[in-house]
């Protein structure tokens, strides 16, 4: 068993709080990933249950054991970083198997750990080169192939695809999500790319501030942001924000009424996403603006009520900048917010 448990952990630097008492379970086997904006603190919580810094409070648990106070070579964890980390004077062979020579595993041991990890990577025929005539995601595959040899409780990685261009970074998700599957192992993965995030994880941790605002599977994140933060953060283009005021038993947005929830307030947010929006006689109408087309699609950028409002529609429909048109919200697919606290309204 791999659980992770973290309980109540806080990093300070100086008078500087990078993590704010942050509480988070990753199940044995599970694929979490931790996603945010730069600064948000993913890397520093990575770091910290890697054991290449220390909390300044809270306890981390893998395994059922307490870590805090362990080196990482204690915490049966491997890590993969942005960089590679591939030695240059080594040959594929010899990055792959260098922890386990490290542990002084047998020779015969080591060729067989490091033979499944580069089959599992479709590597194996590389095994003799050298990280100079390798390309970059072969390198990148030499990395996640170390860490797997290593056979770890945990393997932790640190936005590892950032680097790779955009069509060998989407054919590289797909390998990685079905190797990890495979080994069964327990995985941590930091990055601020949403598309890596929803197309891999089990679960995602949504970060912002050193906190954790919501963690919960890919589409309830995507379908039931508990915040404006989240729900302006996942996908792109983000949702569509209006205000709302309450208007003879109704939520009135843009000048047209809605049923919406029960709350002790004049004035909440409308929140629709811009896929969740049909051409329509009634509904919210705007000028557009922008028109971009995009294959199959296009992303329609529109002024509604003096809100920059977008929606994805079907790229046969005839729409120029400068027309009105009319959009129809979906009725399942509105969300509410506070306007004060910025959380889901139910």
């Amino acid at each position: 068993m791999a659980e992770i448990k973290i309980k109540g952990v806080e990093k300070r630097f100086a008078s500087f709080t990078a993590l704010h008492s942050i509480d988070l379970t990753v199940k044995d086997q599970e694929f979490l990933v931790l996603l945010g904006a730069s600064g948000c603190g993913k890397t520093t919580l990575l770091r910290l249950i890697a054991g290449l810094d220390f909390a300044t409070e809270g306890e981390i648990q893998i395994g059922g054991k307490r870590v805090n106070e362990l080196p990482p070579r204690s915490r049966e964890i491997a890590m993969v970083f942005q960089n590679y980390a591939v030695f240059p004077h080594l040959t594929v062979f010899d990055n792959i198997g260098f922890g386990l020579r490290m542990k002084k595993m047998p020779s015969d041991q080591i060729r067989q750990k490091v033979t499944k990890a580069a089959e599992m990577m479709h590597i194996e025929q590389l095994l003799e080169r050298y990280s100079g005539q390798l390309s970059g995601g072969q390198r990148q595959r030499v990395a996640v192939a170390r860490a797997l040899a290593m056979e770890p409780e945990v393997l932790l990685m640190d936005e590892p695809l950032s680097n790779l261009d955009a069509l060998l970074r989407m054919e590289m998700r797909a390998e990685l999500k079905g190797v990890l599957q495979e080994s069964k192992t327990t995985t941590i993965y930091v990055t601020h790319d949403q598309v890596e995030a929803m197309s891999m994880a089990d679960r995602i941790a949504v970060m912002h501030g050193g906190h954790i605002i919501q963690a919960a599977s890919p589409i309830s994140v995507y379908r039931d942001p508990a915040s404006r933060f989240v729900g302006g953060f996942i996908g792109n283009p983000p949702m569509n924000f209006l205000p709302a005021k309450r208007s003879n038993g109704h939520w009135t947005a843009a000048g047209v009424a809605f049923d919406g929830p029960s709350v002790d307030k004049e004035t909440i947010e409308f929140a629709i996403r811009p896929e969740d929006l049909d051409p329509s006689d009634t509904g919210l109408s705007g000028r557009v603006r922008v028109v971009e087309p995009l294959g199959a699609h296009q992303l329609v950028t529109m002024d509604v009520d003096g809100h920059l409002f977008r929606a994805v529609l079907e790229s046969d429909l005839p729409i120029g900048s400068g027309e009105t048109i009319t959009l129809a919200p979906k009725p399942d697919r509105i969300r509410w917010f506070d306007p004060d606290s910025e959380n889901a309204l139910q």
